[in-house]
């Protein structure tokens, strides 16, 4: 009887082990993981955009600034955040350093290039900030899952959650909301007021499902 117990007990210390084991992505998963999330990110800032609507982070200041500058979003987003790749290839390595650049010029592309395919002659701005802000935290979901991130708060907050163990979600809330609120003066109050749902949404989307050891590939 002993033996028996004995052996159910090291069938299920092992069937415990392949549970727990953790399998990294492949380069295939980690291109398609990382294309998929760019474009989730994209259509989450165009949906925002046709709305006149801002959101937070280096996004939502290359937003706030296409109102006041000609240049472009995609221009915007990757000037805005060159001044963050020295904390990402000091604190967070080189790959994902490297990841998050190819993302940010992606994001900045497709998002520009989105206009050539997509047009929208009404869009309803409380659709707009729901369903952008999804997409903007789906997306940034499945860049973080892929050791990557969109430069910027998201590069503070991902290190932050390195190293003090604060939920990325938190810090990016709170600094997200800063920036949407800077916009007072730029966009009406009720622009604003979805801009701020909007922003909220996003990062309860990062709060509840980007949690340290929930997801270990």
């Amino acid at each position: 009887m002993k033996a028996e117990q004995s052996i159910k007990a090291d069938h299920s210390v092992k069937r415990d082990k392949t549970i727990t084991k953790t399998v990294g992505h492949s380069v295939v998963e980690d291109v398609t993981g990382l294309f998929v999330g760019c474009c989730f990110v994209s259509l989450g800032v165009f949906f925002l955009r046709q709305a006149g609507l801002l959101t937070g982070g280096t996004a939502g200041a290359a937003l706030l600034l296409t109102h006041l500058s000609h240049l472009s979003f995609g221009t915007l987003f990757v000037l805005l955040n060159l001044p963050f790749f020295w904390l990402a290839w000091a604190r967070m390595g080189k790959d994902f350093t490297v990841k998050t650049f190819i993302c940010i010029v992606a994001v900045g592309a497709m998002t520009d290039a989105l206009g050539l395919v997509l047009h929208f002659d009404y869009i309803n701005v409380i659709y707009a900030a729901v369903m952008g802000a999804l997409l903007l935290g789906s997306g940034l979901l499945i860049l973080f899952r892929h050791k990557a991130s969109l430069g910027g708060f998201n590069i503070f907050a991902l290190y932050m959650q390195d190293r003090f163990n604060i939920r990325a979600g938190n810090i990016q809330m709170l600094l997200d909301s800063a920036i949407v609120v800077a916009s007072f003066f730029i966009i009406s109050p009720w622009l604003l007021a979805l801009s701020v749902l909007g922003a909220v949404i996003t990062n309860i989307v990062l709060t509840f499902y980007h949690k340290p050891g929930r997801y270990t590939a």
